[in-house]
């Protein structure tokens, strides 16, 4: 009987290409620190030996696993997966593969960050759209990986983000300069912590206002809760009970948005000779209920954030590591915005 064929190893791989062990794992990883001459040597010796890359051993060579982690606090809102399915192709093409940690509440939160199972299963952690406190921030910085904040601007690490301040604030002036003067802010209500583009969002509301000389009232301020169609009915409600009504409504959201234009029509108040409505995202029902709204890209989120891990796993001593990316927002008008009513009941027509 035959003695078992032995199957090539990296370092076979390196001794016919004439280079080292972490070359060919660097190579065959995809990571762009390996000149072209040089990959097409170690690619040309690996299909002269049949080499198929183990993970196992690149990650002996190299001490990196090959895998990205994410963390999450939700896989049903639209933004999430729209942030990973260009993230995931992305990663793959780098011949690198994702992981997602779900943190839906307090209690997961605790357990990940009392083990930190990314410490061994990733070379690098996108953080989705956490309130972190200096503990938690502490423990992440001990990974001894890079560490990309997304959707979020933390200060002295790396993060990918919209500024949700300046783009509510741009929102509302834009209701502003439509004429209203009684504009509503809805807000979503979640757990301590999860909520840092909601407080960023009211943030900008709030400052645009004021230097609009327009006086905060807390009762056009109303939290809902995230999902609940009911909540939002109680919500326009408490609006239209006031003695005096908002004219506008701006929405944090736009799932929140159609919500009130949900309301507003089996109320019998027509959108937007009545009550304009601005939401925030641009997601794909915006535009299938015409909805005017505060538009942003988390596809382009999704994509610096892992091409920014890609260059801080190949070189984490880079300038990039505290780098911030600011992607753009737009004002997206559509039918739901409009001058308020004039207070004989007509239109305004503004200009």
């Amino acid at each position: 009987m035959p003695p078992a064929q032995r199957h090539p190893t990296m370092a076979d791989v390196a001794e016919r290409a004439g280079v080292s062990t972490s070359t060919v794992s660097r190579t065959l990883r995809g990571l762009s620190t390996v000149s072209p001459e040089v990959r097409a040597r170690v690619e040309r010796a690996a299909r002269e030996l049949n080499f198929a890359v183990s993970r196992q051993a690149a990650s002996l060579v190299t001490g990196k696993t090959g895998n990205v982690a994410v963390l999450v606090p939700t896989l049903d809102a639209w933004f999430m997966g729209a942030a990973l399915s260009s993230l995931g192709p992305l990663l793959r093409s780098a011949g690198m593969e994702l992981s997602v940690y779900l943190i839906p509440d307090m209690a997961e939160r605790t357990s990940f960050f009392d083990r930190l199972p990314a410490r061994r299963n990733a070379d690098a952690l996108l953080v989705f759209s956490f309130d972190l406190n200096d503990k938690e921030m502490a423990r992440l910085d001990d990974l001894g990986m890079p560490v990309i904040y997304v959707s979020q601007h933390v200060e002295g690490r790396p993060s990918v983000y919209v500024d949700d301040v300046a783009a509510a604030a741009a929102g509302t002036r834009h209701l502003l300069n439509l004429g209203h003067r009684r504009i509503a802010f809805l807000h979503t209500l979640g757990a301590s912590g999860f909520s840092f583009s909601s407080n960023e969002r009211l943030l900008g509301y709030q400052q645009a206002l004021t230097e609009a000389g327009i006086e905060l009232d807390e009762d056009l301020m109303v939290g809902i809760r995230t999902g609940d169609k009911r909540s939002t009915a109680e919500a326009m409600g408490h609006l239209l009970s006031l003695r005096e009504p908002p004219t506008a409504v701006f929405a944090e959201q736009d799932g929140v948005a159609v919500a009130v234009l949900w309301t507003l029509r089996r109320s019998r108040i027509p959108v937007p000779e009545r009550m304009s409505v601005l939401g925030f995202d641009d997601q794909p029902l915006a535009d299938w209920f015409d909805l005017s709204t505060v538009a942003q890209s988390p596809k382009d989120l999704g994509r610096e954030a892992g091409e920014l891990a890609l260059s801080l796993i190949d070189d984490p001593d880079a300038a990039d590591r505290c780098r911030h990316i600011v992607l753009p927002t737009h004002i997206i008008p559509r039918s739901t915005t409009a001058p308020p009513p004039a207070e004989d009941g007509e239109t305004r027509v503004s200009g």
